[in-house]
């Protein structure tokens, strides 16, 4: 019997040979899987000049010449180590070898947290069994949060749950990702209650849209408010301060150093 035929480690997936994949997975970078070499490589989102990436307006932070690469970390193979490994079997139990390998995208273990990145579509399923499951049991989801990476293309916004298992006493993180251009993710208000708010400010500040959530309306901006506050692309804006008799401008309108 060669390797390929033998069992594999909690959470190894089944390579895919190139060319072999639906034609859907380049058009659509969340549904790839990592099973490439690259796929668990740190991944260079974007580009970074400055102390604080200033873009559009002048860096006066003095450190313009400062250049480094935003990255993500790649995908962990297995084994994770400890119990991240009976996380993963669970999952894998509960939710079937197939279905996990539709569901998961990849695994991150980074700085001792272990973080599932799940496709959007099957973000109920995994939270349910994460909650249900006697082997796992996540009771408790603490908000999401939402993180805009605009040099991620086609997937620029991310949201991410934190869960508790109070029963086991473990944390794990879910991220899921969309794309700008269809910014929609379904809501988990009916797997954890408490997400009620969490949702709705994340919309407000990301545009993030909840499909199924109860009432998703502002929660923080007024509900004619332009944009989405807490966007990388969102203009700085802000108000002239005076200060001992002189004016300060804002930090949009401030000249950068050279």
């Amino acid at each position: 019997m060669s390797p390929e035929d033998g069992p594999k480690a909690p959470g190894e997936f089944d390579e895919v040979t190139p060319g072999t994949e639906d034609d859907s997975t380049d058009k659509m970078p969340e549904n790839t899987l990592p099973v490439t070499p690259e796929a668990l490589s740190p991944e260079v989102i974007d580009r970074r000049q400055g102390m604080f990436g200033v873009q559009g307006s002048g860096d006066t932070s003095g450190y313009a010449g400062v250049v480094r690469p935003v990255t993500m970390p790649g995908g962990t193979p297995p084994p994770y180590g400890g119990w991240f490994d009976e996380v993963a079997t669970g999952l894998e139990s509960a939710l079937g070898r197939d279905q996990m390998r539709g569901a998961i995208e990849k695994v991150v273990v980074h700085r001792g947290e272990i973080t599932f990145f799940v496709r959007r579509s099957s973000l109920l399923a995994v939270a349910e069994n994460l909650r249900n499951d006697p082997a796992l049991r996540f009771e408790f989801c603490s908000g999401v949060s939402g993180v805009h990476y605009p040099g991620d293309r086609g997937r620029e916004l991310h949201a991410v749950y934190h869960l508790l298992s109070m029963t086991h006493n473990r944390r794990i993180r879910l991220e899921v990702t969309c794309p700008d251009a269809d910014p929609h993710i379904p809501s988990v208000v009916s797997v954890y209650p408490t997400n009620d708010w969490h949702e709705r400010e994340t919309y407000d500040f990301f545009g993030i849209i909840f499909d199924g959530h109860p009432a998703l309306t502002r929660i923080e901006m007024p509900d004619d408010w332009p944009g989405h506050p807490q966007r990388k692309d969102y203009p700085l804006g802000g108000i002239p301060v005076e200060y001992k008799g002189a004016t300060i401008p804002p930090p949009d309108q401030r000249r950068s150093y050279t």
